[in-house]
């Protein structure tokens, strides 16, 4: 089973950048995406990336977010730009063989164990 491991989480102000990484050990899954989990709340898809090209986005974060990979780095990335603090959760990288569609929970089963995004006002 794949190990996946987040980190590049932590507190900004609203306005501020992140890159959070995932580095995989072993790469590539047709499906590498990435989700968030706020308190009380269920894990929902930010970005997804298919077959190392197609992109896809949530409503909430396109335009802002960025996901992008590095094969020979077996490294998914997330560049999150104008953070606001509802986008404040512990974000989780996905790998996935088939997903459909891409931003679907319950097509990931692999997990990472997360890292957190807090984003003050």
């Amino acid at each position: 089973q794949v190990q996946l491991v987040e980190s590049g989480g932590g507190s900004v102000q609203a306005g501020g950048s992140l890159r959070l990484s995932c580095t995989a050990s072993r790469y590539p899954y047709s499906c590498m995406g990435w989700f968030r989990q706020a308190p009380g709340k269920e894990r929902e898809g930010v970005a997804a990336i298919l077959g190392g090209s197609g992109t896809f986005y949530s409503n909430s974060v396109e335009g802002r977010f960025t996901i992008s990979q590095d094969n020979a780095k077996n490294t998914l990335y997330l560049q999150m730009n104008s953070l606001k603090p509802e986008d404040s959760a512990m974000y989780y990288c996905g790998a996935a063989n088939m997903c459909v569609p891409p931003l679907a929970r319950g097509a990931y089963k692999n997990w990472g164990q997360g890292t957190q995004v807090t984003v003050s006002s």
